[in-house]
């Protein structure tokens, strides 16, 4: 009996509300608003004499107070349309179920994106991928001489900084560890383009990384199972293989069940988990 109560006045709600609806009835709300995630600025940038956006992200765990300095993690396509949302999203879940420390994140929204992520390049196919390309020198100019005072001076932070990029982002990662190692403390490359240029930063890794005697830096590469990155990676691992820089941490973490397009996040995952693991 009670069974039967029950479902008829589960019909009853069901036929109340169906007949409302059809009289055109719906619940009072109020205005829709934006949510916002974060913060988002712009700066006019006289390196790259235009102005770029800026979005930030601060995840921090429960028992990390509001006003705690906390470490930057700088991230290539950073803009709202490109990977920082779903950055963001990682960072969040990752400190919040404790398997990463709290940190800030720092998104570069692109305008011209394969134009400030390629170093200049002999190739006449690379060069068909842009109208113009070969960038990276300048626009690693813009984040070390504009972009991290800026930040420096504008939020809380530690002084411990990392780069993340993907695809041709994480070449860029990989040739700010090669050339202008002083910048940041980790670099994680997702899926680098290790092809661009015939193959330049396979070629003069091991050059560049022996000319060091100490690199206090780590390093994390992850790499997909798209056709031809296997052998790019392993080319990768041999050219850090031979070099001992004393201080240098790396890792190469192959993915091979991912492809260029789905390795993002898995990447990025395993990355946070592997080089910012909370303090035991």
């Amino acid at each position: 009996m009670l069974g039967l109560a029950a479902g008829a006045f589960a019909a009853g709600v069901a036929g109340v509300a169906g007949s409302a609806r059809a009289a055109g009835q719906v619940p009072a709300a109020s205005p829709a608003a934006p949510l916002a995630i974060g913060e988002t600025f712009t700066l006019h940038s006289t390196v790259l004499g235009e102005t770029r956006r800026i979005n930030v992200y601060s995840a921090r765990a429960w028992d990390v107070k509001p006003d705690a300095p906390l470490p930057v993690l700088f991230m290539l396509d950073g803009g709202v349309a490109e990977d920082f949302v779903h950055t963001a999203g990682l960072l969040q879940v990752s400190v919040a179920n404790l398997t990463m420390r709290s940190f800030m994140l720092v998104g570069m929204e692109n305008t011209v994106r394969r134009r400030d992520m390629t170093a200049p390049t002999d190739s006449a196919e690379d060069k068909k991928i842009a109208p113009v390309v070969g960038g990276s020198a300048a626009f690693r100019r813009f984040i070390r001489e504009e972009l991290m005072p800026l930040v420096k001076s504008r939020y809380n932070t530690t002084g411990e900084t990392a780069l993340i990029g993907e695809s041709l982002a994480g070449m860029f990662v990989l040739e700010t560890l090669l050339h202008a190692p002083e910048m940041f403390d980790t670099f994680i490359a997702i899926d680098p383009t290790l092809w661009w240029n015939d193959r330049h930063i396979l070629k003069t890794a091991s050059g560049l990384l022996g000319a060091r005697q100490r690199l206090d830096k780590t390093l994390f590469v992850a790499t997909s199972g798209e056709k031809g990155q296997p052998e790019l990676a392993r080319q990768l691992e041999g050219a850090l293989s031979g070099v001992k820089v004393e201080g240098l941490r790396w890792q190469m973490a192959p993915m091979l069940d991912e492809t260029h397009m789905t390795i993002g996040h898995p990447g990025a995952m395993r990355a946070f988990r592997a080089v910012f693991k909370p303090a035991a």
